[in-house]
C-alpha cells in the first residue's frame, strides 16, 4: 500500500511551523506550501516508506491538511495516514482515483468528517467494584485509542472527591489511591454540573453508582449539554416522569445518554432491543433470567439432573461467592429483576410506571422481612427450607426458575417462579448466566436469544466502557 506520511510539525514561539523529518535523506521528496493565516507551512510527503507517525503540537490538523501537496508520481490509489497530536491517531483515507491528479489534496477526504482534536472531560461518580474496573478499562482505552484525549477531571465517592479547578487530568493509574487520601468532599450535584459546564471541552458523567439522588440529576446534566453513561438502573426504572425528563433533555440539548449495563451487565440486551424496535420489528414477548444471583441459586437448588442442595445452604454459598448483595434479601425480594423489566418494557413501548406497578414474587418469608441484618436473615432461613422443597417438588418433572416476562400485546409484566422443561434454554443455564429471549414478528417462534455472564465488575464495566466509546464517537 502506498502511504503519504506527514512528519513532525512544531510551532516555536511566533515562528512558522517547521517540519522535521524521520528520514535523513529528504532531497528526493517534493515540497509545496500554502499560506495558512499569517504563517506559511511546508510539508514533506513520502509515498513509499511505510512510516506513519506525526505529531502536530499546538496546530489544528484541518489547517495543516489545507496545504496542497503534489505527489512525485501519479498513482492509482493513495492512502493517507496521518497521525496527529502527541497521542498519534491513525486516520485512513479510502477514496480511489483512476485519473492523474493535479494536487494531492484531491485525495483528502472531506475535512468535516475528521474527528475533533479537542479533549473530552470525564467525571466519574462511584469508585467501588464497578467503578474501579471501569477506571482500569478507561486507562487501557486511553492507550489503545489515544485520540481524542480523554481527561479524567473528576472522581468521587459518596464521601470524598478529587478534582482540579483548572480541569487538569487526574492520573488514571493512581486515581483511586489519591482519592482515598483526598480531603475534599463531593460538591452538590448542581455544582458538579456547573463545574463540568465550564470545562474547556465536551464533558461526560460516568455514574457507576446505584444512587437515586445522582439519577435524579441526569436531566439537569443533559440539559447543560453533559452526556451521561451509567449502569444505574434507578434512573431508568424509577418514576416514569424521570424517564421522560431524561430522554427529553437529551433530545433537546443533543447530549447523549447510554445505559447498556443497567440490564444484563455487559450483555448487549438494551442495544439489541433498541435495534429491533428502531428497525421496525414488532416485539411480542420478552422473557428470561435477568439476575445472576437467582440464576446461580436455582441452577444449584433445582438442577436439571440430581436433587440439588438445601435452599438456605445455596443462599449462604451465593453470598460467600459474592453473587448476592451484603443483605441477600435485596436479591430475593425480586426488585432487582423488576427494575430491569421496567426498563425493557419501556423500551418496548409500554409506559410502565414503576417496578412496583406489576406483580413481583418475593422469596423472602414474611416472618424474616423484619430481620435487622442479612446475617440474622441467613441464621433463621433454614427454618423455611421445607417450603422451598415443596415448591421444587410441585414442579414434577420440570424445573423451577426465577424469571421475568413481558407480554407486549396484553401489557402483562411479571416477575416470579415458573416451571420449565429440562430441555428449555432457560432451564439449561449454567452458573450465574443470564438469558434474555426476544420474541418478535420477524423472528417468529424462534426467539432472538442473548445469553452470557450477567453479573460481575469487569463485565458490567465493559458495558459502561463500550457506551463511553459510543458517546465519544458521537460528540467528538
Amino acid at each position: 500500500m502506498d502511504l503519504a506520511v506527514l512528519y513532525r510539525c512544531e510551532i516555536l514561539n511566533d515562528s512558522p511551523p517547521v517540519m522535521s523529518l524521520a528520514e535523513p535523506d529528504s532531497k528526493k521528496w517534493p515540497k509545496s506550501s500554502k499560506m495558512i493565516g499569517a504563517q506559511e507551512t511546508s510539508a514533506i510527503v513520502d509515498f513509499h516508506n511505510p512510516c506513519h507517525i506525526i505529531t502536530l503540537d499546538k496546530f489544528a490538523p484541518h489547517q495543516f491538511l489545507a496545504s496542497h501537496i503534489t505527489p512525485p508520481q501519479p498513482r492509482d490509489s493513495y492512502h493517507l495516514i496521518f497521525q496527529m497530536s502527541r497521542q498519534a491517531l491513525s486516520y485512513p483515507a479510502v477514496e480511489k482515483h483512476q485519473k492523474k491528479p493535479s494536487t494531492f489534496n484531491h485525495y483528502v477526504q472531506d475535512l468535516s468528517s475528521m474527528p475533533s482534536t479537542n479533549p473530552i472531560f470525564i467525571a466519574v461518580i462511584g469508585a467501588g467494584g464497578v467503578g474501579k474496573c471501569f477506571l482500569s478499562q478507561l486507562r487501557d482505552l486511553t492507550i489503545r485509542r489515544p485520540f481524542p484525549k480523554l481527561n479524567l477531571c473528576y472522581i468521587a465517592t459518596s464521601r470524598k472527591a478529587l478534582y482540579n479547578d483548572d480541569y487538569s487530568s487526574i492520573d488514571l493509574e493512581s486515581a483511586v489511591d489519591i482519592l482515598a487520601k483526598s480531603s475534599k468532599t463531593p460538591p452538590s450535584l448542581p455544582d458538579l454540573v456547573a463545574y463540568l459546564t465550564k470545562a474547556p471541552g465536551k464533558a461526560i458523567i460516568v455514574d457507576n453508582t446505584s444512587s437515586q439522588d445522582v439519577a435524579d440529576a441526569y436531566p439537569t446534566a443533559l440539559k447543560a449539554g453533559i452526556s451521561v453513561v451509567t449502569p444505574n438502573k434507578k434512573a431508568f426504572s424509577g418514576p416514569y416522569k424521570l424517564w421522560q425528563d431524561i430522554f427529553q433533555a437529551s433530545a433537546t440539548s443533543g447530549a447523549k445518554v447510554y445505559h447498556e449495563s443497567s440490564v444484563g451487565a455487559g450483555l448487549p440486551v438494551i442495544s439489541t432491543l433498541k435495534d429491533l424496535v428502531e428497525t421496525g420489528d414488532e416485539i411480542t414477548k420478552i422473557e428470561g433470567v435477568f439476575s445472576g444471583t437467582m440464576s446461580f441459586l436455582f441452577n444449584s437448588f433445582a438442577p436439571t439432573s440430581g436433587s440439588g442442595g438445601k435452599w438456605s445452604d445455596e443462599v449462604k454459598k451465593a453470598k460467600e461467592l459474592g453473587y448476592t448483595e451484603p443483605d441477600p434479601r435485596d436479591d430475593l425480594n425480586g426488585l432487582d429483576v423488576a427494575r430491569k423489566l421496567t426498563i425493557l418494557a419501556r423500551l418496548a413501548g409500554l409506559p410502565v410506571e414503576s417496578p412496583t406497578s406489576f406483580p413481583v414474587e418475593s422469596l423472602i418469608p414474611k416472618e424474616l422481612e423484619s430481620c435487622s441484618s442479612g446475617d440474622e436473615f441467613l441464621e433463621k432461613l433454614p427454618s423455611f427450607d421445607q417450603k422451598m422443597d415443596e415448591k421444587k417438588a410441585s414442579a414434577g418433572n420440570k424445573v423451577l426458575r426465577f424469571v421475568g416476562s413481558i407480554d407486549v400485546a396484553s401489557k402483562d409484566v411479571k416477575v416470579g417462579l415458573q416451571t420449565f422443561e429440562p430441555s428449555h434454554p432457560i432451564a439449561a443455564l449454567k452458573g450465574s448466566d443470564n438469558i434474555i429471549s426476544f420474541y418478535t414478528k420477524r423472528y417468529g417462534s424462534n426467539a432472538l436469544i442473548v445469553q452470557g455472564a450477567g453479573a460481575g465488575g469487569d463485565v458490567t464495566a465493559m458495558g459502561v466502557t463500550a457506551d463511553l466509546i459510543k458517546v465519544i464517537g458521537q460528540i467528538s
